[in-house]
């Protein structure tokens, strides 16, 4: 019997606890990111954000538009899509996106290379 009335008491507190008021975390969304700096990191101009190359096409996404190699893009045209770029040509200059900006991407072999002589 008290066992009932120690689980009686129990859930009425549980029940009588007030909700939990913080948000849900989003299980996608990038680690140390909060909503605050995803808002803040609004990039001006255009945004390389995905590239597709296949033996028989090359296409990327620029801040949300599918363009293919010699499509325009506003002003510019498609010259040159790789893994990890694109470069756009307009009247007066050409313009390198860069899908991971501030990533240098090394030869296989350059880094090799700098494995050996660290030996």
């Amino acid at each position: 019997m008290t066992r009932v009335l120690i689980l009686g008491l129990g859930l009425s507190l549980a029940c009588a606890a007030p909700a939990q008021t913080r948000p849900l975390a989003d299980p996608t969304r990038p680690p140390n990111m909060s909503a605050e700096t995803t808002e803040a990191a609004v990039v001006e101009g255009p945004r390389l954000q995905s590239v597709l190359i296949s033996p028989t096409r090359r296409a990327a996404v620029i801040s949300g538009t599918a363009v293919a190699l010699g499509d325009r893009f506003g002003d510019a045209r498609v010259e040159a899509i790789s893994e990890s770029a694109v470069v756009l040509r307009y009247a007066d200059r050409r313009e390198t996106l860069q899908l991971l900006p501030g990533l240098d991407k090394r030869e296989r072999r350059a880094a090799a290379t700098q494995k050996e002589t660290a030996r």
